[in-house]
C-alpha cells in the first residue's frame, strides 16, 4: 500500500458460514475470521436475510457468537501484531480488513419508522472494530511509505504522511457524527458511543500526538453543545482536555 484510501460510506455488504445456532451457516468454532471469512460472512449479513428476518445480535443468546466474531478485533490483530511477518504482508492483510470494514458498516445500520436504530449495539461495535484496525491499517501504510523511500526524510514523503494521517483524523471525524443522531441510539448504544470516544481517540493522539487536532477539538466543542447524554458529554469533555493538554506540550 502506497496510498491509504479514504473512507467512502457509500458501503457494501457481509457474510458469515457454519453455525448451528442460526440457519445461517457461520465458523463460529473456528478461534480466528481470515478474510476470506469476512468475505462470505459479511455478503451473508448485508444480503442472505430476508427483509423482515431479524440479523444476529448481542440480545439474542443463540447468534450473540456471530456479532462477537464478526467484532473480534484479534481477527486482525493476529496478523497485524506479528513481529515475524513481513511489512508487504501485513500491509495486504490490513488493506483487505480494511476494505471489509466498510462493507461490514452497512450491516447494522437499519432504522425503524421511528426512525431509531435497530441495531445501536452491534453498529456501534462495528464501528469500534474500525477505529481500532485504522490505527494499525494507516501506521502500518506509513512505515511501508519510509521504508520505500529513498530519502524518507524529504519533504514529499513527509507530506504524504501528514496527508495520511490527516486522513485518518477526518475519518475518526465521522465517528463524532454519531452524536448529530444519539436520539436514534438507546441508552446502552449512547454509552457505548461514549466509550468509543473514551478508548480509541486518546489512541489516536498518543500514536501521532505532533498531528493537528485543532479539527477535531471544534468538532468536539461543537457536539458539546449539541449532546443531551451525560456520558457523552463527559467523554466529549475529556478528548479537549487531552487535546489542550496535548497542545501545551507542543507549545513548552
Amino acid at each position: 500500500m502506497t496510498k491509504i484510501r479514504v473512507i467512502i460510506f457509500a458501503l457494501a455488504s457481509i457474510i458469515l458460514t457454519n453455525c448451528n445456532t442460526d440457519k445461517h451457516d457461520f465458523p463460529v468454532d473456528k478461534r480466528y475470521w481470515d478474510v476470506n471469512d469476512y468475505d462470505e460472512i459479511v455478503l451473508k449479513l448485508n444480503y442472505g436475510y430476508e427483509e423482515d428476518e431479524k440479523l444476529p445480535t448481542f440480545d439474542d443468546p443463540e447468534t450473540r457468537i456471530i456479532v462477537e466474531k464478526l467484532t473480534d478485533q484479534q481477527n486482525f490483530n493476529i496478523v497485524l501484531d506479528d513481529t515475524e511477518l513481513g511489512l508487504n504482508y501485513k500491509n495486504e492483510v490490513a488493506d483487505k480488513f480494511f476494505s471489509e470494514w466498510k462493507d461490514m458498516m452497512k450491516i447494522y445500520d437499519d432504522l425503524d419508522r421511528k426512525d431509531q436504530f435497530l441495531y445501536d449495539k452491534e453498529m456501534l461495535e462495528v464501528w469500534h472494530f474500525g477505529l481500532e484496525l485504522q490505527l494499525k491499517y494507516f501506521d502500518l501504510g506509513n512505515i511501508q511509505i519510509k521504508e520505500n523511500a529513498d530519502d524518507p526524510n524529504s519533504s514529499r514523503i513527509k507530506n504524504q504522511i501528514n496527508s495520511n494521517i490527516s486522513t485518518l483524523i477526518q475519518n475518526y471525524l465521522i465517528y463524532l457524527d454519531l452524536i448529530n443522531r444519539e436520539d436514534a441510539l438507546t441508552k446502552e448504544g449512547r454509552a457505548k458511543l461514549a466509550e468509543g470516544i473514551d478508548k480509541y481517540f486518546p489512541a489516536l493522539i498518543e500514536l501521532y500526538p505532533n498531528a493537528k487536532y485543532s479539527g477535531m477539538k471544534n468538532k468536539a466543542e461543537l457536539m458539546l453543545k449539541k449532546s443531551e447524554s451525560d456520558k457523552i458529554k463527559s467523554s466529549l469533555e475529556r478528548l479537549i482536555q487531552l487535546i489542550n493538554s496535548n497542545t501545551e506540550k507542543e507549545t513548552e
